[in-house]
């Protein structure tokens, strides 16, 4: 008896499986190939936007799979036959059922409608304003001219969704003919739809002398499904049963690693719904066998790491050999001198050899640029930032980290314009980190001035004379001031006039308020009169003039902090973006129209940053 019941049990168990099993079916449908190497398909799938499909091309996981749930956001172009066949109840019914479509929508998605009949019309262009589509819909009146131009109305709509930035995309025509009155046939409309990565969802109104098979074509063809309605009052079902099969697509590419010629399997599977598969044969001109001295796994997506391993060997072997050279060249100097050779003689020669290459690149760069501005002014401002570098040596310095970094971006494979953005970026970073180690420099030297001009000036009250208080701001102040005072005490040593030292030193400092000091003490060595009291003077005014700076700094704070919000707030925003939604920035990323909007926004933010820039400076 017990054995009975877990029969009984077990069949029970299978008999309610079996329905669930059946229902649990993937489909992959619409595989193209118009974008190759990029490979197309619709898969649809029980668990909806729960879970994406994983996809194998012939039995190997594709490399780069993106998949986008028709679920989320997405654009729809809703086309409407109003040819002259709908007129009255037909063309009522259609209208009906489309605003319950446009008003059940998701408040993301973005809605056009275009009629068509013997041309297409767009009443409304993409929104996500339910209540533009409602009001397009409800003034839609049928065509006073005969035809119906319905591949004409696919191509217009597949344009404009390729402009949109939204990567779901969705075509839902709607009709009761066949196409009579289009400047496109049918293999033009599949072309436009696929150019645009595009589903096409078509709903036939079969009557007397219908024929589907255009319809069912435009959808195989580019992933997307048909619906038969037997009459119009059906139709809010037909749309209904859409956007329930929406929710359950997703649409798929990848990059193929199948060249023109190969027959590929792919399949898609989802955990716990099943699997399909469909064969494509990748058209084109079939190239020659892949070369029988590498294993067939090379050209798949293994080869990229056997070519990183083989160079990790290769520099590791080339690591190895150099340091057994430098072991070498060891031993060698230890015996040199017991085989009559002289110590080091032969890395001296080396060494001599370099230098002489370098000194004679450096001249011909010099001659090259030496008489230039800019090259004296970078000269200048390695001085002022103390950097124990000569401006040639700064100048390929420069080249090489730009150098660097165009080897790395072309590694790493970027693209062009970015490309040249990291290089410009990696060229300007020494010259960034002197510009403001100058500055910083060059700040400090001017808070020290004030108590520097003081210490002159109490020493000279104390007796001493002009240059023992140059002497105590070295002994007691600090750098910056005790290192160019000490310079300048350095040059009068060695016979060069004070004034001429001095007036060097607040050249180097880029300080004008030293420069008013060292004029003050000009004139009252040609006129006479007290020194100390004149340093007391110019050093009240250079503490009041800076105070007074301080001052305007302040009440300028808020503008500078508004002038950093507005530059920061794009980049913010622009990384927020990309870090919640890559899909939704890449047209700005990858596209030819998205470098120059972020071209334009740049020249637009550094003009706007001068502009505010001037508005909030102050020069005392």
């Amino acid at each position: 008896m017990r054995r009975t019941r877990l029969i009984l049990a077990g069949i029970a168990i299978l008999v309610l499986a079996l329905p669930a099993a059946a229902a649990a079916t993937v489909n992959l449908s619409g595989l193209d190939q118009s974008a190759y190497p990029t490979i197309r398909a619709s898969v649809v799938s029980g668990n909806g936007i729960r879970q994406a499909p994983a996809v194998t091309e012939n039995g190997v996981p594709v490399s780069d799979l993106q998949a986008q749930n028709l679920g989320r956001s997405k654009a729809i172009a809703m086309l409407v036959d109003r040819s002259q066949s709908m007129r009255g109840a037909p063309l009522a019914d259609a209208k009906s059922a489309a605003r319950t479509f446009v008003q059940s929508k998701q408040s993301s998605d973005e809605i056009a409608v275009i009629a068509f009949g013997s041309h297409p019309a767009t009443l409304s262009p993409f929104s996500t304003a339910s209540i533009d589509s409602d009001v397009a819909l409800a003034h839609l009146k049928t065509d006073a001219v005969k035809g119906t131009a319905l591949y004409d109305s696919i191509v217009s709509a597949a344009q404009q969704l390729q402009g949109n930035p939204l990567p779901g995309r969705v075509i839902i025509v709607l009709t009761d003919g066949a196409d009579n009155a289009s400047k496109t046939n049918l293999n033009g409309a599949v072309a436009a739809a696929r150019k645009a990565n595009v589903a096409i969802y078509a709903i036939g109104i079969e009557g007397q002398g219908f024929t589907s098979d255009p319809l069912v074509q435009l959808s195989n063809a580019t992933g997307g499904r048909y619906f038969s309605a037997s009459s119009t009052s059906a139709l809010r079902g037909v749309y209904a049963t859409i956007a329930d099969t929406l929710k359950r697509t997703w649409r798929i590419q990848y990059v193929t690693s199948a060249r023109p010629g190969d027959e590929i399997n792919v399949n898609a599977a989802v955990v716990g719904e099943g699997s399909s598969a469909k064969s494509l044969k990748i058209s084109g001109t079939a190239v020659s066998p892949p070369s029988s001295l590498l294993p067939k796994g090379f050209f798949g997506p293994g080869g990229p790491f056997a070519i990183a391993l083989a160079v990790a060997v290769l520099v590791l072997f080339a690591a190895l050999f150099f340091l057994a050279g430098i072991r070498g060249s060891w031993v060698r100097t230890r015996i040199s001198a017991h085989v009559g050779e002289t110590k080091g003689s032969s890395k001296e020669l080396r060494k001599q050899r370099r230098t002489e290459a370098l000194t004679r690149l450096f001249a011909a760069t010099e001659g090259a640029f030496g008489n230039l501005k800019q090259w004296r002014w970078i000269g200048r401002m390695l001085e002022r930032a103390d950097v124990p570098l000569r401006t040639v040596e700064f100048f390929w310095i420069s080249v090489a980290a730009a150098l660097g970094m165009a080897i790395v971006a072309f590694a790493l494979g970027v693209s062009p314009m970015f490309g040249v953005v990291l290089v410009a970026i990696a060229g300007a970073i020494p010259f960034a980190w002197v510009w403001f180690k100058m500055r910083k420099r060059m700040k400090a030297f001017e808070d020290q001035l004030p108590d520097f001009l003081i210490t002159i000036a109490a020493s000279l009250k104390a007796g001493h004379s002009f240059k023992q208080g140059l002497n105590a701001v070295v002994d007691e102040g600090q750098p910056p001031a005790s290192q160019e005072i000490k310079r300048v005490l350095t040059e009068t040593s060695l016979g060069r006039q004070m004034e001429d030292a001095l007036s060097d030193m607040a050249e180097r400092v880029g300080s004008k308020n030293f420069e008013f000091a060292i004029t003050a003490v000009t004139i009252q060595r040609q006129v006479g009169g007290s020194l100390a009291t004149l340093f007391d003077m110019v050093g009240d005014m250079v503490r009041q003039r800076q105070q007074f700076a301080r001052k305007i700094k302040a009440l300028t704070a808020m503008g500078r902090m508004s002038a950093y919000t507005l530059i920061g707030i794009p980049f913010f925003i622009a990384g927020v973006f990309t870090l919640i939604n890559r899909s939704y920035m890449r047209p700005l990323y990858f596209s030819s129209t998205g470098h120059m909007l972020i071209l334009i926004g740049l020249c637009m933010m550094a003009f706007g940053s001068l502009i505010l820039k001037k508005i909030v400076s102050f020069k005392g």
